[in-house]
C-alpha cells in the first residue's frame, strides 16, 4: 500500500469511467445470465459487500429477491436452479469468497463473477465473468473498483428488471461530477482536513438506499490513515450512534438523501456536533461540499466517497 499511488488511482477515476463507459457501449456484460432467474446472492467482502449491498436493496423494491451476504458466512441460500449468485472480488483471489464460490460451481446455480482480474481463481469458477475496466490500483486500496463495482451493479439492476436506463449516460455524468470533486479540491478539501481532524475519529451517516458510502468511506480512513472511523445509516443513528454525541468530540461527514435527516441533525444541533455535508446542505450543518450533478441519487451513490477517499489520501501522506 501507497499513499501516493492511492492519490494517484484517485486522480485517475474519470479516466478509468470513461474506459468503462466505453467498455459498456460495445457489449452487454451481462448478455451471457440465464433467463430464469428466480433469485439474486451477492457474495463478498468488505467494498465489495457494502456495495453488494446496495444493490440488493435496489433489487428488492423492483421485486426481485435479492440478498447480499457475507462470504464469510457459514451457509446462505443452498444451491438451485434459478439462482444467480454474483461473487465479488477485485483481486479475484479473496479467501472468503473463493470458499463461498465452491458450494456453488459446477452446480445447478449459475455464477456470474465480478472481478477486476479475469485471470483470477474467482473467474475459473464462474460460468460468466464480468470485468470491472477499473485498471491495475497501484495504491493497493479498492477505490476504482468500488466505484465500478457500484456501476455494473447498476446495470446488472437494469437487465433484470427491464429498466430502460442509459449507463454510459450516468456514468458520463460520475466522471463529470468526480471530476468536479477533483479539479475543485482546494477549495474544500482544506478545511475538511482541519474539521474532521478531532480525537476521536470520524463518523460516516448515509441513508439505507447508499449505505455503502458510508462504509466504504469509514473504512477508506481505516485503511489508509489508519484513523478511527464508523458508518452508520441515517435513522438508525438516532437509535445507535447519538449517544456519542454526549461524550465524544463527534465529527461526522453525512450524506443527505434520508427523510431522517432533520432528526439526525436536530441531535447535532442540540449537542453541539460538527457535521458535514457531502452533496447537499442542511441547516446547522458546519460545512457542505457540493459537486456537478449532486442532484442525482445515482450520481451520489457513485461519487460521493471520492470526499472521505481524498481525505485518507492527504492523511495517509503526512503521516
Amino acid at each position: 500500500m501507497n499513499s501516493e499511488l492511492f492519490l494517484a488511482d484517485l486522480e485517475s477515476k474519470p479516466a478509468a469511467l470513461t474506459g468503462l463507459a466505453d467498455a459498456l457501449r460495445t457489449a452487454d456484460p451481462f448478455a451471457g445470465l440465464p433467463r430464469d432467474i428466480g433469485r439474486v446472492l451477492f457474495l463478498g467482502m468488505g467494498s465489495s459487500r457494502y456495495a453488494a449491498g446496495a444493490a440488493a436493496l435496489r433489487l428488492r423494491a423492483a421485486g426481485v429477491d435479492a440478498h447480499a451476504d457475507y462470504a464469510s458466512a457459514a451457509a446462505t441460500y443452498p444451491a438451485a436452479g434459478g439462482t444467480l449468485v454474483v461473487p465479488i472480488s477485485a483481486t479475484g483471489t479473496s479467501r472468503e469468497t473463493l470458499d463461498a464460490v465452491a458450494r456453488y460451481a459446477g452446480g445447478p446455480a449459475f455464477v456470474a463473477a465480478l472481478t477486476n482480474a479475469p485471470d483470477s481463481p474467482l473467474a475459473a469458477a464462474a460460468d460468466l465473468v464480468v470485468p470491472m475496466h477499473a485498471g491495475e490500483e497501484l495504491g493497493g486500496v479498492a477505490c476504482r473498483t468500488f466505484q465500478h463495482t457500484l456501476a455494473l451493479l447498476l446495470a446488472l439492476e437494469a437487465r433484470l428488471t427491464g429498466r430502460d436506463r442509459d449507463m454510459t449516460a450516468l456514468i458520463g455524468r460520475v466522471a463529470e461530477a468526480t471530476r468536479d470533486l477533483l479539479d475543485r479540491r482546494d477549495e474544500w478539501l482544506p478545511l475538511t482536513l482541519e474539521l474532521l481532524d478531532g480525537p476521536h475519529g470520524v463518523y460516516a451517516i448515509a441513508p439505507a438506499e447508499r449505505l455503502s458510502s458510508a462504509e466504504q468511506s469509514a473504512l477508506m480512513l481505516r485503511e489508509g490513515p489508519r484513523r478511527p472511523a464508523d458508518a452508520c445509516e441515517t435513522g438508525d443513528w438516532s437509535h445507535v450512534d447519538v449517544y456519542l454525541t454526549k461524550t465524544l468530540d463527534y465529527r461526522a461527514l453525512l450524506f443527505p438523501g434520508s427523510r431522517y435527516d432533520a432528526q439526525a441533525m436536530d441531535w447535532v444541533r442540540e449537542r453541539d456536533s460538527m457535521v458535514i455535508t457531502v452533496g447537499g446542505e442542511l441547516k446547522d450543518a458546519t460545512a457542505a461540499i457540493r459537486y456537478v450533478h449532486d442532484d442525482d441519487p445515482d450520481v451520489a451513490l457513485l461519487t460521493e466517497t471520492l470526499v472521505a477517499e481524498l481525505v485518507a489520501a492527504y492523511w495517509w501522506s503526512a503521516r
